[in-house]
């Protein structure tokens, strides 16, 4: 494995960050304090081509690499989790699940307009009561004639009044648990589907998430998403994709907790010197210095796998798990080197700390994770071939 990037991957990062430092950090306390999503960001992100960055270009993307799309994520929590949280569902969730799983007719007409920013795309699994243990959804999908007709509703959605294109889950054999899933391109124009925000969140408050509810909706079985029962697979190879981006982007909040308390180590005084110099406040810089490194590496682990088409399930898992539970201390410990200030959204490591909750949370709670990784090195789970892998990383192909 080669840990250097190559030059692209260098301008791609560079073209993130400057868009965080220049357009995003100075307004996002303001839009975190009002609970609401700035409406520049989405068309901007497009305009970048960051909606697209690791789509063929044949699909309208900007036909970069999937290390590169773990770099971009980092860029975009170091300055809020809101802008992460829109690449894990628009590209993690679902525009890469269209790629892995998707006709070519689907990715012409729901793909390509994803990747060019004309559409948001938004992940529709997790229900009023019904979390972590997916085949236990309640929503359902009939099939009459050429359609299907769907009715649920689902919760805690990330764009949910945002987005264009929904891929949701839904039972098409309520008697078949898992096996009884399927999945669909459902449109938010379609009759019957209404959305909505919830506010009130403890963080990633200038993002937007609510829910989506589908009543009597007519989705054409050409929007099906593979076959009929294969929704599960769908959903669980999703997550894959999702949660590196989730993982990526923690290891992106370790950075800015790390950074601002470096730059408060340096200007904050107490007995006559900066209190970097105290020995327990360069323990904590140590510590976040340390999980910064170790979830970058384990995630850039993961980017690699993904470039070489090797299934990456376990590695995804641990690299989440890791990285979103010390992005948690790395937080904590910022607001702690910060004092009172710290309590205060004076300086942002009050919203860090409220924003890296979460991620220990959705996409797989840290306790889901630490079951897996268990079952693996006990030899209880085993990944099964997918009758669709997601496509290893080809530049002649991703580029022409």
């Amino acid at each position: 494995m080669d840990f250097s990037l190559n030059e692209e991957q260098l301008q791609a990062r560079k073209m993130v960050r400057d868009f965080a430092l220049k357009e995003v950090i100075p307004v996002i306390g303001e839009w975190d304090r009002k609970q609401e999503m700035n409406p520049a960001f989405l068309p901007r992100m497009a305009e970048l081509g960051i909606l697209g960055i690791n789509i063929p270009v044949r699909y309208g993307g900007q036909g970069f690499d999937y290390v590169t799309l773990g770099l971009v994520c980092e860029e975009l929590e170091r300055a809020d989790t809101t802008l992460r949280v829109v690449m894990s569902v628009h590209m993690g969730l679902n525009s890469m699940a269209i790629l892995q799983w998707g006709t070519e007719e689907q990715k012409q007409k729901f793909l390509t307009p994803q990747a060019k920013g004309e559409k948001y795309a938004a992940f529709c699994l997790t229900e009023p009561g019904v979390g972590s243990d997916v085949q236990n959804m309640n929503s359902t999908a009939k099939k009459v004639g050429d359609k299907y007709i769907l009715n649920g509703e689902k919760m805690w959605i990330s764009l949910a009044s945002k987005a264009h294109h929904f891929l949701y889950f839904a039972k098409t054999d309520p008697s078949a648990g898992a096996r009884g899933i399927t999945a669909f391109i459902v449109t938010s124009d379609m009759a019957g589907v209404t959305t909505g925000d919830i506010h009130g969140k403890l963080g990633v408050r200038a993002g937007s998430t609510g829910w989506v509810k589908c009543e009597d909706v007519e989705v054409p079985a050409a929007n099906r998403l593979g076959e009929e029962g294969e929704g599960f697979k769908i959903a669980m190879s999703c997550l894959d994709n999702g949660r590196y981006t989730v993982g990526t982007g923690a290891t992106g909040l370790i950075r800015a907790c790390l950074e601002e308390s470096l730059k408060y180590a340096h200007e904050r005084e107490t007995f006559g010197v900066p209190i970097g110099q105290h020995q327990l406040v360069k323990q904590k810089i140590a510590f976040m210095q340390q999980w910064y490194d170790a979830a970058f590496l384990l995630n850039m682990r993961v980017g690699w796998m993904k470039n070489q088409g090797v299934r990456n399930t376990r590695e995804t898992s641990v690299a989440k798990w890791y990285a979103t539970d010390h992005s948690v201390q790395a937080a904590l410990e910022a607001v702690q080197i910060h004092g009172a200030y710290g309590f205060s959204d004076e300086y942002p490591v009050e919203r860090y700390l409220r924003n890296s909750k979460g991620a220990v949370i959705y996409e797989g709670t840290s306790e889901i994770h630490q079951l897996m990784q268990a079952d693996y090195a006990l030899g209880f789970r085993d990944d099964k071939p997918l009758r669709c892998e997601l496509p290893a990383y080809d530049a002649d192909f991703w580029q022409s």
